[in-house]
């Protein structure tokens, strides 16, 4: 399973297109073009949608950086993406997720039994919704209280754009950086 099978496009060789997408990406919050993005550049105009909704989840999201982070890290964790898992990890911790936490997902795909109640209710909804495709009423009607409409609708988003780009970077097979909390 080595070898990236999509690396970044010399600057010479970009299409307009792409280097039109690459320039609003970096333009953005993110100010440079790294990880899923480098693949999902062959297909600029895919790149240029998705971006947009990555950076309203990650950037304006009303949720809470810590339930935000955690969201990224389980479905990181669910599909073995090592690049998302690396690049999140410091964020989680930054936003105050416990570094226990961050190391039973790793290792147990399982929080310790002592999150904080947002963290603990975020975790089984969208454990739940990757495992199951689906999510019980009572995990459904806690997120319900805790994050309100908008804010299950936006962890759900959180599972899906997040799984959308694991698959991109699991079949391009993007490289990742050393994790500060490995995956096993």
């Amino acid at each position: 399973m080595n070898g990236d099978r999509l690396p970044p496009i010399p600057e010479a060789e970009l299409t307009p297109a792409q280097r039109k997408a690459a320039e609003e990406l970096t333009r953005g919050p993110r100010g440079r073009l790294a990880g899923p993005f480098v693949p999902l550049l062959r297909s600029p105009e895919l790149m240029a949608r998705v971006q947009k909704v990555g950076e309203y989840l990650r950037f304006e999201s009303a949720l809470p950086a810590r339930v935000k982070e955690l969201a990224i890290l389980l479905v990181a964790r669910h599909w073995t993406q090592r690049y998302e898992w690396s690049f999140h990890v410091p964020l989680a911790l930054e936003a105050g997720v416990a570094r226990e936490t961050i190391e039973a997902i790793a290792n147990a795909r399982q929080p310790p039994a002592d999150l904080p109640r947002d963290e603990g209710i975020a975790h089984n909804f969208v454990h739940h919704l990757l495992v199951t495709g689906n999510v019980a009423d009572g995990t459904y009607a806690a997120a319900l209280e805790t994050f309100g409409e908008a804010g299950v609708v936006e962890l759900s988003a959180f599972a899906g754009y997040y799984l959308l780009l694991a698959m991109i970077m699991n079949a391009a097979r993007t490289p990742a950086p050393d994790a500060e909390i490995p995956l096993p």
